[in-house]
């Protein structure tokens, strides 16, 4: 989809501020059971924590002597009444959570993506579907009252019901939108009756209204003796490359280094007439029910299926139509509409993830007093690692192919390549974190070892962001080529002297794999106060430098051989990297101090256990999104012409 770029810029804050009012305020207790150094500006350690020496050798056996100093005692919450004090006698409804978890699960990861991907095409089920989600969220929210009606409150101050209510306000107001579009497009299509512009019929009502497209574009007269009726005297859209000028036997190297041509789509409708035959087919194109991208999705902000860019369109009209100068200002205020909607659409899909994760800590009473700070950087930080992961797995697999993130080419301009917006993302996080990395220290403290190193990384990832914007900048790079373009004689320019070398088709940057990596390398060396939190650091620490590594491993092979095709190419190291990432933001979460300290008193301190689990999610969640987009694909497939595809090997 034509907006789906503009998701990413928006998941870190959303993270940062979901997961900050999620969670109750840490308290002061545990700073001022410490003596402040008035006199040093630079602290060994952790000011707010222990001041220990990191040359020293991580423990192996937990005290509780001095965690007790430092942290006040672990309170009950609803996991230890629900299951560890069932012998206790009184009645527990843990059902209730579980049911209130199934409901909500089902609401956000199973009828909202599959709605979204029913939308893309204007399925007749989308409807069904929205249906289908508020159900969902009505038990949920039921079986969730119920639970808290039966039970005491375990955790004073939490905020992940209100957040959760915030985001249902949004999921409402954008099933408003949608019913207001319902309402556009049955006035609309009650005016067409009237002035005679159309037939009435409780087809074409189904069609206009309901799923938002037009009328059977072959049952006018103005198609007579022009297309036939039968669907087999089409021939199927086929898509394919320009041939490449040169002997099919010259070396790789050589054909890899000639010049692309464009792609471009072809239709060749059977007709005794060429000219008619393609004014017939542009006629089907301009009432194709399909429309190319989802951008044109059914809107308030887009009503009328007439305004939208068709399918069958061919790749120059798709640009011209795409660009913003040949648009009037009430077109792009629609287009800016369409995007703020699917926006907000799938950002639904991570407040989901968010909200299990708030929901997690809320039931197992984590995340109090002086551990939540802590926790919060932990779940907010590898929360983004994870939907990091999540996304470049997405991109493997194809999505966002149409604006060329697929590892393709791109079929349409227009659109920032995803480097520059995984730049953007990584200076958005750098630039919030720098500032972060001081909550809790009161005014006149000094800074800590662990509060620089913290800081130096926040600011690598936000000067790093910038340099990586800035290299993928059309403009920068027309700066940075300026010296060699003006070091040719005037007389001696031609467009072969300045033509464009085949690494410009695709982007290579290094340098948001670099940030990442970085990071990875540094928290595997992070100083641990016990030896089991030294081990899961380096775990995740090694899972992320793992992907910095193949990130630059598909660089490397990109280079050699750029991306030809505008299908996805799905480099394997891709995979490998997005699992890699995910894991590694997964593992990152688990790493939080509370979590390997409960692991600790209850002997589950097992780095095979950690790892496995977090491979088996991990692996889950990569099969719902390998469903979720192939069911999208699926719906496209069987909803456009079809397509042949040839070998170029």
């Amino acid at each position: 989809m034509r907006s789906h770029w503009r998701i990413l810029p928006f998941l870190v804050p959303a993270l940062a501020a979901a997961f900050a009012v999620a969670l109750p305020s840490a308290g002061a207790a545990g700073h001022d059971l410490l003596e402040r150094s008035q006199g040093d500006v630079l602290l060994r350690r952790d000011g707010d924590m222990h001041m220990h020496d990191h040359h020293a050798a991580p423990k192996l056996v937990l005290n509780e002597t001095e965690i007790l100093l430092y942290h006040a005692p672990t309170p009950p919450s609803y996991y230890t009444i629900d299951f560890e004090d069932a012998a206790s006698g009184e009645a527990r409804y843990p059902g209730f959570m579980a049911l209130h978890a199934v409901f909500m699960s089902l609401a956000f990861f199973g009828a909202l993506p599959v709605g979204i991907a029913l939308r893309s095409v204007k399925h007749a089920w989308h409807g069904f579907s929205v249906i289908l989600f508020w159900t969902f969220v009505v038990l949920g929210v039921a079986c969730s009252g119920i639970y808290r009606k039966l039970t005491p409150n375990m955790y004073e101050g939490q905020k992940h019901g209100s957040q959760g209510y915030l985001f249902l306000f949004v999921a409402a107001a954008l099933s408003t939108l949608d019913l207001l579009a319902l309402g556009g497009r049955a006035y609309h299509y009650a005016r067409s009756v009237r002035a005679g512009a159309e037939r009435f019929s409780v087809k074409g009502c189904w069609r206009t209204v309901v799923l938002g497209r037009d009328n059977d574009p072959r049952g006018g007269p103005e198609y007579a003796n022009l297309v036939s009726e039968d669907p087999e005297e089409y021939d199927a859209a086929e898509l394919k490359a320009r041939e490449i000028e040169g002997d099919a036997a010259d070396p790789i190297h050589v054909r890899r280094a000639a010049p692309v041509a464009p792609i471009d789509t072809a239709l060749s409708p059977r007709s005794s007439s060429d000219e008619d035959g393609q004014w017939a087919n542009d006629a089907v194109a301009r009432h194709n029910p399909y429309p190319h991208s989802a951008a044109s999705e059914r809107t308030v902000f887009d009503h009328s299926p007439r305004g939208s860019i068709h399918s069958d369109e061919t790749l120059h009209e798709a640009v011209r139509a795409s660009s913003w100068k040949n648009m009037s200002k009430l077109a792009i205020l629609k287009k800016l509409g369409r995007g703020l909607f699917a926006t907000a659409e799938r950002a639904l899909v991570f407040a989901g993830y968010m909200q299990t994760i708030t929901g997690i800590v809320i039931y197992t009473g984590g995340c109090r007093e002086a551990f939540a700070n802590g926790c919060l950087a932990h779940l907010i930080k590898g929360g983004i690692f994870w939907s990091y992961g999540m996304v470049t797995f997405a991109r493997f697999l194809g999505s966002f192919s149409e604006i060329g993130w697929a590892w393709n080419r791109s079929p349409m301009t227009g659109h920032p390549t995803a480097e520059f917006v995984e730049s953007f993302v990584i200076f958005l996080y750098g630039a919030t974190n720098t500032w972060m990395e001081r909550f809790g220290a009161h005014p006149g403290d000094p800074y800590t070892t662990k509060q620089v190193q913290h800081i130096s990384i926040a600011v690598m990832y936000w000067f790093a962001g910038l340099v990586g914007m800035g290299i993928e900048s059309k403009v920068v790079r027309r700066w940075l080529a300026s010296s060699a373009a003006a070091a040719i004689p005037k007389n001696g320019r031609s467009p072969e002297a300045v033509a464009e070398p085949p690494s410009y088709i695709a982007s290579f940057n290094p340098f948001p794999a670099l940030c990442i990596g970085i990071t990875g390398a540094a928290m595997a060396a992070h100083f641990q106060e016990y030896l089991f939190q030294v081990q899961i650091h380096q775990l995740w620490g090694n899972l992320l430098t793992a992907f910095a590594v193949l990130r630059c491993i598909t660089y490397f092979f990109l280079w050699l051989g750029p991306p030809r095709s505008i299908l996805p190419s799905r480099p394997p190291t891709e995979a490998l990297a997005s699992f890699f990432l995910a894991c590694g933001g997964l593992v990152f979460q688990f790493s939080t101090e509370e979590v390997t300290i409960a692991a600790m008193r209850r002997g589950h301190d097992d780095m095979m256990m950690f790892l496995n689990v977090a491979v088996a999610v991990t692996c889950l969640a990569f099969c719902w999104a390998l469903g979720v987009v192939a069911f999208k694909g699926w719906l496209k497939s069987h909803s456009t012409q079809s397509v042949k595809f040839h070998a170029s090997a």
